[in-house]
């Protein structure tokens, strides 16, 4: 019953992540808020809302574990499983952008988390959420800055489609219901499996609830691929691992420190070392591109990551 239980928590998760987003961009919508600052903002707060519940959730319960593996398995997931997969469908293709700006800000954000997880308290302490937040607010100025200057004038989101007041404010409450029962589904289910496998809660977080949180990015990025929009779902994977760690973790450390407890150093390392491998990917690898090939070099190096993290 606790696999039924997590999955229909993933499920649950999902859809509500899906209707909050909707019902978020209608609400921009309303108020005529320009289009690319919706996809900046919304979209990837939108995409990230499964992990920030069930982070929020587990810092509430004083499960550290769970809310700093769900984040370090999420991006994990992003980086090496949906770009592997996306890039064997058609090969990822950079953008200056997310050379010049996108990717030196998640390697940025990265290291914040290494530093303040593995040197600085070993943790995420208030203060330090208190930070990573204000860090988040910076990224989405200067983020939205940086669009108003590089692209024309567009018009506003608002036109005579736009969904009414009552369809707007039912999306966004169903959505918040369905996050909150579907974070504390899967957060119950996952701690009682990891109980029954004799397994710690860190290992459970890194991979099955990280896996099932990052749903959001894996269909929204496979369907930007079938569009034929590949910078979206690059940006997409880049915004979220940000927003993962800077928000997410600033978030649940704001509300509870958090301590590293069976988190290991290799972990954390990990995640900075696919921000690093991203970049790597872009100037010197592919040449401004993920290939096929090293879409599969990806998904091995994730694979041989969670072998090695359940011996």
């Amino acid at each position: 019953m606790d696999y039924l239980f997590l999955l229909l928590g993933l499920v649950i998760l999902t859809v509500g992540a899906e209707l909050l987003t909707k019902g978020c961009v209608g609400m921009a919508a309303r108020f005529r808020v320009p289009e690319f600052i919706i996809g900046l903002t919304v979209m990837a707060v939108g995409t990230s809302m499964p992990e920030l519940t069930v982070s929020v959730m587990s810092a509430l319960k004083g499960s550290t574990d769970m809310a700093i593996g769900n984040v370090t398995g999420s991006n994990l997931f992003n980086t090496l499983i949906i770009l592997g997969i996306c890039s064997l469908v058609r090969p990822m293709v950079f953008t200056k952008e997310n050379v010049r700006r996108d990717i030196p800000i998640c390697i940025g954000a990265s290291l914040l988390m290494l530093l303040f997880a593995l040197y600085i308290g070993q943790g995420i302490s208030r203060w330090q959420g208190a930070i990573m937040l204000a860090l988040y607010v910076t990224v989405i100025w200067y983020s939205v800055r940086s669009a108003k200057q590089g692209a024309p004038e567009e018009e506003s989101a608002g036109d005579s489609s736009s969904m009414g007041w009552g369809r707007v404010i039912i999306y966004i409450i169903v959505g918040l219901a369905g996050l909150i029962y579907g974070g504390n589904t899967c957060l119950e289910s996952a701690t009682s499996i990891a109980r029954a496998w004799g397994v710690s809660e860190a290992v459970i977080a890194i991979t099955i609830v990280a896996a099932g949180t990052s749903l959001p990015e894996l269909a929204s990025s496979l369907s930007a691929i079938a569009n034929g929009k590949l910078s979206l779902a690059l940006g997409n994977v880049i915004g979220s691992n940000v927003a993962n760690i800077l928000l997410i973790l600033g978030t649940s450390g704001l509300i509870k420190p958090l301590t590293m407890g069976g988190i290991t150093p290799l972990d954390v390392w990990m995640v900075f070392g696919s921000s690093v491998l991203l970049l790597l990917s872009a100037l010197a690898i592919g040449q401004r591109r993920i290939t096929r090939f090293e879409g599969v070099i990806y998904l091995a190096i994730y694979v041989a990551y969670v072998i090695l993290l359940m011996k």
